[in-house]
Formats: C-alpha cells, sequence, structure tokens
C-alpha cells in the first residue's frame, strides 16, 4: 500500500532552542513501529485522530509514511497536505532519557500534523496538565518535539510491526530511581527481594556498582562540578545549576573504577528494607556501617512549602468588621451634637385655664474629637534586600506593616491599645474613642458578677438589649472562651441549646457574633454590642493610610514608614452596650512621693493597693508603706489586692532617677 505522503519526524543532530539535541539512536528501536496520525497534537476527540504512521529509522534520523484513514476529517487533511498547504510534521514522546543536554533515549507515541512554519527549526515543548483544581503539572519525562521539516511525496513504506512495550534503555542509560522512599510491598505481594533476586548477574553488578558510586560520592563529601548525569526527563534544568552528581558509567558504558558494595551487604540492606517498611530507613541504619558520611548528600533536600514566610499572628478576622463596618468621614475633627429630651423638663404638659405656658428646656451635648498620628516603621540593609533572592521581602515586609497597623486601628477602636497614659506609645483614648471605655452617654456599661455563669451571660446581654438605641440589629464582639462556653449550654437532658454560632446569635438578637482574640487581655471586658455604622472614623484629604520610603545613605538602609492620620468616636447615644465583670472594689493607686536630692522614695499607704520594686523583671519585690532611700534608677508598680481593680487607663508604674 502507497504511502500517502512521507517526511521526516525528526532528525538527529538538530540542536533545540534549549540547547538540547536529539542524537541519533534515541528512537532507532522503533524502526517500523506503527503510531496515530493527529492533528495538531489534539486528543481531547477521536475525530482529531487522522490515520496512522509508519516509523524508519535511519542514519540521520527518523522518517515516517503517512496513512490518512477515511473519515471527514482525514480526507480533509490528504487534500490539505496534497495541496500545500500543510508542510510540517512533529512528534510527541515519553520515557525520554537525557545526558549532558543530549536526549538519548525516548519513545514516539504519535506523530501529528502541524502548521507550516509555526516553529522554525527544531523545539522541544514540555508536556502540562491541567488538573480539575486549576493545577498545572509538567510531566519532565514527556515531550512535544518541533522540528520544522517539510514533507515528501509519498513513497512505499515497509511492513508495519505492532509496536512493543516500552524499550527501557540500555545499561549506559540506567534511570535513577525517582522515588526517594520506594516501597517495598508491592500490589501482589512482590517484594524487594523478590525484584532483586530476579535479576541476572550483569544486571546486580550494575546494581552494585551504582550504589557503591554514590557511596563513593557520599563518603568524600564531595560533588562533581559538571552535570553530566544521565537524568530520566531532566528537561526543566536551569542555567548554572551544575550541582548534580557525575554519571556512574563512562561515555561507552564501560564502567568506572571505585568502591562497590558486596553482595552479601546489598542482601542485609534489601532484607532490612523488608522489615522496616522502606529502602532509606534501611540505607541508614547501614550508612554507619558502610562508613558513609554526609548521607543526606543522597536524599533531596528540605523545600519550603510556603514561597514567603509564614506569620505567626493572631486571628485578624475581626479586623475587617470593625475597620469596614465603620463610617468613613472626609473631615478628621468629628463633632457630634445631641439634644437631651429625656428629661422631665422636655415633656409636653397639660393646660389649665389662666395658668402660664411653661416653656421647654432642652439641654445640648456635644462633643468634638480631634485626630492623632498612628504609625508603623520598618528598616532594612540593603546588603540583605539584595541578598534574598527567594522572594520579595520587601513587599513581604510592607504586607507585615500593613497587617499590624490595621489591627492596631482596630483594637484602639474597639477596646483601646492597653498601653498606660504616660507610655510614649499610646494611642490617644481622647483622638480615637475605644468603644468599650467610652462615656456612658455612648456606650451604656452592664456589670455583672464575676462568677457569672454563662446562661448568667445570655440572660444579661439581654437585659441590656433595652439600652441599645443605636443603628438596626447589632454585633456582638466577645472572646472565643465565651464564646464556647454558651454555645456549650445543654438542657437537662444533655442536649445542646445552641447547634450552630446563628443559633446563638438569634437568641441574643445581635446579627452576628464576632471572636476577638485581643479582647481576652482585658479579662473583666466580656463583650461589647454595637454597630459599627454607629462610629466614625474621619481623616483629612492626605491623612488616609500611606506608605513612605527613604534610602539611607549613610548606614545603607532602606526604611519604610506607612501612618494615617485620623480620628474616632461613636457619634450616637446609646449605640452600644458594653458587658463588663465585676472584679471587686475599684480603687485608684496614689502615686508615691520622691524627693531628688535625698534619692528617697514615699511608698504611699493605699487600701487595696500593693507596691512593687520591679527593678530587676525577675526579682518583683513588694515594698512597706514608708521612705525608702534608692541607690540606682528604680521602676515602682502598684497592683491592686484580692478584691480590687483599678480603673481603666489607670497609670500604675512609675521610674525614679538616681542622682549620684
Amino acid at each position: 500500500m502507497e504511502a500517502d505522503f512521507s517526511g521526516y519526524a525528526t532528525k538527529a543532530g538538530l540542536k533545540c532552542s534549549d540547547g538540547r539535541t536529539i542524537t541519533r539512536d534515541a528512537f532507532a528501536h522503533q524502526d517500523k513501529v506503527k503510531v496515530p496520525l493527529v492533528w495538531q497534537h489534539a486528543h481531547n476527540e477521536p475525530t482529531n485522530v487522522l490515520g496512522h504512521a509508519i516509523l524508519e529509522s535511519r542514519e540521520d534520523g527518523v522518517y515516517c509514511y503517512g496513512y490518512f484513514n477515511d473519515s471527514e476529517q482525514g480526507k480533509n487533511a490528504k487534500t490539505l497536505v496534497e495541496h500545500g498547504d500543510i508542510t510540517a510534521l512533529s512528534i510527541y514522546a515519553n520515557q525520554l532519557v537525557e545526558k549532558a543536554k543530549a536526549v538519548l533515549h525516548g519513545a514516539i507515541r504519535e506523530v501529528s500534523l502541524v502548521l507550516s512554519g509555526a516553529n522554525p527549526g527544531a523545539l522541544i515543548d514540555q508536556v502540562r496538565l491541567a488538573h480539575s483544581d486549576g493545577e498545572i503539572e509538567t510531566l519532565d519525562d514527556e515531550a512535544i518535539i518541533y522540528t520544522g521539516l517539510t514533507l515528501e511525496h509519498s513513497e512505499s513504506a515497509p511492513e508495519p510491526t505492532e509496536e512493543p512495550a516500552p524499550v527501557e534503555p540500555e545499561p549506559t542509560q540506567t534511570e535513577p530511581v525517582t522515588e526517594p522512599e520506594p516501597v517495598v510491598q508491592h500490589a501482589d505481594d512482590e517484594t524487594v527481594q523478590d525484584v532483586y533476586d530476579s535479576l541476572n548477574d550483569k544486571q546486580k553488578d550494575v546494581v552494585h556498582y551504582m550504589i557503591g558510586t554514590a557511596l563513593e560520592q557520599a563518603g568524600n563529601g564531595s560533588a562533581a562540578q559538571h552535570s553530566d548525569t544521565i537524568t530520566e526527563g531532566d528537561l526543566t534544568h536551569q542555567e548554572g545549576n551544575d550541582n548534580m552528581s557525575r554519571n556512574v558509567f563512562d561515555g561507552n558504558g564501560t564502567k568506572t573504577e571505585g568502591p562497590t558494595l558486596s553482595h552479601a551487604q546489598i542482601k542485609t540492606i534489601f532484607d532490612d528494607a523488608q522489615k522496616m517498611g522502606s529502602f532509606k530507613e534501611s540505607f541508614l541504619a547501614h550508612a554507619e556501617d558502610y562508613g558513609i558520611t554526609d548521607i543526606d548528600m543522597l536524599f533531596p533536600d528540605a523545600k519550603n512549602v510556603t514561597t514567603t514566610p509564614e506569620f505567626i499572628s493572631r486571628r485578624m478576622e475581626w479586623v475587617a468588621k470593625v475597620l469596614d463596618g465603620a463610617k468613613h468621614s472626609p473631615f478628621s475633627r468629628i463633632k457630634s451634637v445631641h439634644a437631651d429630651i429625656t428629661a422631665e423638663e422636655a415633656r409636653a404638659k397639660g393646660y389649665v385655664k389662666g395658668n402660664l405656658k411653661k416653656d421647654e428646656v432642652i439641654k445640648l451635648l456635644k462633643r468634638v474629637t480631634t485626630p492623632t498620628t498612628v504609625y508603623k516603621k520598618q528598616k532594612l540593609d540593603r546588603d540583605d534586600i539584595v541578598d534574598i533572592t527567594d522572594f520579595d521581602v520587601v513587599v513581604w515586609l510592607k504586607g507585615e506593616m500593613r497587617l499590624m497597623l490595621e489591627e492596631e486601628l482596630a483594637r484602639a477602636i474597639l477596646i483601646g491599645d492597653g498601653r498606660e497614659p504616660d507610655d510614649d506609645d499610646k494611642i490617644d483614648e481622647e483622638k480615637i474613642r475605644p468603644i468599650a471605655w467610652d462615656n456612658e452617654m455612648y456606650a451604656h456599661p452592664v456589670t455583672v458578677p464575676a462568677n457569672i455563669s454563662p446562661d448568667g451571660i445570655i440572660e444579661s446581654v439581654l437585659r441590656a438589649r433595652k439600652h441599645y438605641k443605636g443603628t438596626g440589629r447589632p454585633t456582638f464582639f466577645t472572646t472565643d472562651d465565651i464564646l464556647t462556653d454558651m454555645i456549650l449550654i445543654k438542657d437537662k437532658v444533655g442536649r445542646r441549646l445552641y447547634n450552630t454560632e446563628a443559633e446563638l446569635a438569634a437568641a441574643l438578637r445581635v446579627v452576628e457574633i464576632v471572636v476577638v482574640e485581643v479582647m481576652e487581655d482585658t479579662p473583666d471586658l466580656l463583650g461589647v454590642i454595637v454597630n459599627m455604622a454607629d462610629y466614625t472614623i474621619g481623616a483629612d484629604r492626605g491623612g488616609q493610610l500611606a506608605m513612605f520610603d527613604d534610602f539611607d545613605i549613610d548606614y545603607n538602609q532602606q526604611k519604610y514608614l506607612l501612618e494615617t492620620r485620623i480620628s474616632g468616636a461613636l457619634t450616637k447615644a446609646k449605640s452600644a452596650v458594653v458587658i463588663k465583670r465585676t472584679s471587686g472594689t475599684t480603687v485608684t493607686p496614689a502615686v508615691p512621693a520622691f524627693d531628688a536630692e535625698s534619692n528617697t522614695i514615699t511608698v504611699p499607704n493605699t487600701a487595696g493597693v500593693k507596691y512593687f520594686d520591679v527593678t530587676n523583671p525577675l526579682d518583683d519585690t513588694e515594698l512597706a508603706a514608708g521612705d525608702l532611700v534608692i541607690t540606682q534608677t528604680t521602676d515602682v508598680e502598684a497592683r491592686p489586692n484580692a478584691g480590687y481593680n483599678f480603673p481603666h487607663n489607670t497609670d500604675a508604674d512609675w521610674t525614679f532617677a538616681y542622682t549620684a
């Protein structure tokens, strides 16, 4: 039967665009093999199969004879070839074996008609698979090889033979073990020992020599500097990456001299592998016995599972709830004015003929909140920026700065930053007013017993709901512990009353329950009920969140500043309800007196308050009331006794400077 066309499927000696060359014998074993003939390597439909091709191994490459089938697509393709519209071929191959950028072995699986001129010269395209989850996987041992060679007129073809099973490469092209931990027990119960015993003496010598050569390289602690290893399917080699072990064979397949493991040693390793369940574990167990050092060279290095370092941070979901839920004003000076019409004088009155009609008295309440600056500053040595090449460290650092600044703003808005008033880093609570500690005109406080039960918390929230005058249905901000205690409440037969957070939220008459991890720092605060739409964040033009960077030429440092200038406050009366736990009698600590001339601290005698010398953080010493002469700069801290507590925002530590 005369072929419809013929031509070279691939040429030997052609250098591909990525620097690799197809060797003369790479596909020589496929002489007279019959493979499918397809269009543009498309496999998604059977109609893309146009016929078949018979391969012929020649001195200068692989020649093929093409036969079109009688399908419409086959007839159409035949017409295109006869007319000269299609003039180029390419092949799809797998089981590729490479040495020193030369493709030594492979198996042609199909020949394809391709658009003429689409890929001039030789080119190897890696095969990529798109999975259903969106991941793209590159198959390193498969490729589409374009040569740009033109078709010829039809010739008589040799008789085809059935395609043999995939031919393994000759010993001079031994494929390395690609699995780091081979499975000892196979599905058909064939063990590693069974496989080893099936080898002939020559094959066993090859295995012994390969392991011996690996041990030699590991033992002398050095790796060859030339990338001439035969590597199956390595089509992704990067220039400059020459840190590869050398080939265990010379160019013509003759073994080089070097240490080997004896048959008895090999058998011991395989026997122990069956017991341990892992060839790797068995190999490691005998490493010291056989004089192997630097064993890690034989196994892959650990790889990062993420492209950048992962932050160890608190839960941040609540931050967006606070910042995005608040109302944003284009003015940084916020003023709220309220008229109190709840007083008795504001009520409408009855009239008696002849009496004087009284005027209504309305009390106006006004509050002004001015802005403050909140910032985050970082710096990097330029040497570090240049040396860190695994990821963009500047982008990573700026992401950390924004993350932490937004958390600090949300914390200041909801519960305050927790720093004491004399701390230089304190966010002024008169500029960004925390809801949890706001004036009771705006945030109604509800005090509950210290030992209140989860049932009691729910009841307290529901009873306090009448004090809420805010917009719509609010959100309940609380801690994870409080949420867990409430959701685990059970009836008398052990059934949970609330199966989901949504059911609990409905029972509390709130839109949702939001867990705030930083609220755990204030254990007496059980929760805040508020609609963030009643909280206004103000920032003038230019005062919004902004990033600045500068280079310090003297210290070779790149410096970064992220800052904002804003104000914040509740602007609607009774728009929040704050649930607090009673922890005892509230007492304010007195400030110790200090005489700098005599270096004498006078410790006050305040009921419910103890004073401590905290100069040495590892040794707090309680101070007795009275005079104390210091011999060094001393830090003093006040702490409440059991049954007492300090008011919010209390300054309870002081530093007294010693004068020599």
